[in-house]
């Protein structure tokens, strides 16, 4: 089955909320954080996912159980979902614990536009610290393809839950992680810090003692207090754990100017057009030509973010890059008559515009 339709579906949610966040409700919407929350784990996460099926897969295969083999298909189904919220739960608390995976998870909270596209924003080894935590369920025998479609249902849960329109869904607030519990989990004052720490269930919480309801007299602050202001989606994955390692890394000036709302907007579209086709082509194309298909998305993502933060590397690179693409599409035969080219064509124009200084605006002197 291919992911091309979920992928674009939640885009598709994403533009939508912040259509009615900014027309409807006249809201003011940062698209710098909207879109480096698009760009921010795809492409490269993408492939740490691939590591994280395969490793589960060669656990499943190998040391299995096969406890739950002769069990009807909807009770291997159950049973998967409720084991993966469990072991989500532990997995998010100590996450929060213990340092080293606290700088891979960082990155999610660092956001401070609490909307859906917050839950897209990962860390690009998200997908690697989440390793551990699921094979509790390859040893018992779950299925790989039980797995993945489990674990799709509850991320989307948990995307949903990232919502900035729901305010509170009646019953649902006893049985449910909700987006008002996800607000709370996010907010960095107290009494908020460290709890509600579910994927899907709020059982767990209330279990385990972490529960904690978002209250109407204190309104939930997002973010973290030493967030290093910076849209550059390489230095938000990687400063962290430089930082955890007690490694030396730059210094980040403000940005003297930043691309315009509607440029930002449309550039995130396009990189992300990129991580669509890449999906679409993975099962097909050459591995040389998928590898390159790859780099090609992180280094859009890496330079939108460039841009963003109002660097000339990050201008000339969003140049350079679809300008290769479109000569890779007359002399690679993968890429010949594909829709990157389009999109690398668009891209570039796109590009091209962005060197207007009508295109940017001045954010400090």
């Amino acid at each position: 089955m291919t992911l091309v339709l979920p992928s674009a579906l939640l885009l598709l949610l994403v533009a939508i909320e912040a259509f009615v966040l900014r027309v409807v409700q006249r809201k003011d919407v940062p698209w710098n954080q909207v879109v480096f929350n698009l760009n921010s784990g795809h492409t490269v996460l993408w492939l740490f996912r691939g590591l994280e099926i395969a490793v589960f897969h060669a656990v499943y295969t190998r040391f299995g159980l096969g406890l739950v083999n002769d069990w009807h298909p909807i009770a291997q189904f159950g049973v998967a979902m409720l084991f993966w919220d469990f072991c989500f739960y532990w997995l998010h608390r100590l996450h929060h614990a213990w340092g080293i995976l606290w700088a891979v998870h960082v990155v999610h909270h660092e956001g401070e536009h609490f909307s859906l596209s917050l839950g897209i924003r990962n860390s690009w080894y998200s997908s690697i610290t989440s390793i551990p935590f699921f094979l509790v369920l390859a040893l018992i025998g779950v299925p790989t393809e039980v797995f993945i479609a489990v674990g799709g249902i509850h991320y989307f849960i948990q995307f949903y839950n990232h919502n900035a329109l729901v305010k509170k869904s009646g019953f649902l607030e006893h049985v449910m992680i909700t987006p008002s519990h996800h607000r709370a989990h996010h907010g960095r004052n107290e009494p908020y810090v460290n709890c509600n720490f579910g994927g899907t269930l709020v059982l767990w919480d209330k279990m385990f003692g972490t529960f904690q309801k978002e209250l109407d007299q204190i309104p939930v602050e997002f973010g973290t207090y030493d967030h290093v202001q910076t849209d550059n989606v390489f230095w938000a994955s990687n400063l962290p754990i430089l930082t955890w390692l007690g490694l030396p890394h730059p210094e980040f000036r403000p940005a003297l100017k930043t691309l315009k709302g509607f440029w930002i907007w449309t550039a995130g579209l396009l990189s992300f057009a990129i991580l669509l086709y890449y999906i679409h082509a993975e099962a097909f194309w050459p591995s040389f030509d998928r590898n390159v298909l790859l780099a090609y998305g992180a280094a859009a993502a890496i330079a939108i973010g460039g841009m963003t933060d109002g660097r000339m590397w990050g201008r000339i690179t969003w140049s350079a890059i679809h300008l290769m693409v479109l000569g890779l599409c007359f002399e690679r035969e993968a890429w010949q008559g594909s829709s990157v080219g389009y999109v690398a064509a668009a891209a570039f124009l796109h590009a091209l515009l962005t060197w207007r200084k009508q295109s940017w605006n001045v954010v400090s002197g």
